[in-house]
């Protein structure tokens, strides 16, 4: 994530100038190594320079669980647990906690203002043509009518979903091994958490392209590329 932002920092800059934007597409938790990291980085990020949070199922999960027994269950087992340690609870603490404990345990290491920065995520943004949203949108159903669950949940029938939107939807949540491209749509969640490969993509008019952030034997290396817009 620092690698990338450095990334997408020195393409602005070599950029001609001009009022940008970054929009992240949720899920800045679970499943990584490092999560409290990731949201105290994005936080700051967004204090030098235009920066939209979405809102992804992981946070609206990360957020309940911290209220709801029953969301917390469900939050261990799709990456919680790393997220976590990853506030401070000792492993062996975590490993001895019932539910109760556990959940205490989160309300007192998780700080107020990543909780707060967590809580302003948006559900979508509009920028011309283009949605951005983490999930998706249900097909044929007007924006301002689309149900929160959707946008942050979906994936059938949206994926295969071929017709045009209201708008070009940039999302992720959807794992693919590479972007995934439809005339419609593109899909940029490729999994960092398990592939080490990080994505942005950087949309200048017309235009379409990508940076990501790549993994390999330890070592993080930038590589760019044209979308087929």
């Amino acid at each position: 994530f620092e690698e990338l932002i450095a990334a997408i920092e020195r393409d602005d800059a070599e950029a001609p100038p001009a009022d940008t934007t970054v929009v992240l597409l949720g899920d800045l938790v679970d499943r990584g190594p490092d999560s409290a990291g990731v949201v105290a980085r994005a936080r700051a990020w967004q204090t030098q320079r235009r920066v939209r949070l979405l809102a992804g199922n992981h946070e609206e999960m990360f957020l309940f669980a911290l209220e709801d027994i029953a969301v917390l269950r469900h939050f261990l087992r799709h990456g919680g647990r790393q997220t976590a340690l990853s506030y401070g609870i000792p492993r062996d603490d975590y490993d001895r906690a019932t539910m109760e404990e556990l959940q205490e345990m989160l309300n007192a290491v998780f700080p107020d203002e990543d909780r707060r920065f967590l809580a302003s995520a948006k559900n979508y943004v509009v920028a011309g043509d283009y949605l951005f949203v983490h999930a998706g949108i249900a097909p044929h159903v007007p924006l301002e009518a689309q149900e929160e669950h959707h946008l942050r949940w979906i994936r059938e029938p949206f994926l295969e979903h071929a017709e045009p939107h209201e708008h070009f939807v940039v999302h992720g949540h959807t794992i693919t091994e590479s972007i995934d491209q439809r005339p419609n749509r593109v899909g940029i969640d490729t999994g960092a958490y398990r592939s080490g490969r990080l994505t942005a993509l950087v949309l200048e008019g017309t235009s379409r392209r990508f940076i990501q952030a790549v993994e390999r034997d330890g070592v993080i290396t930038i590589e760019t590329g044209a979308d087929a817009a």
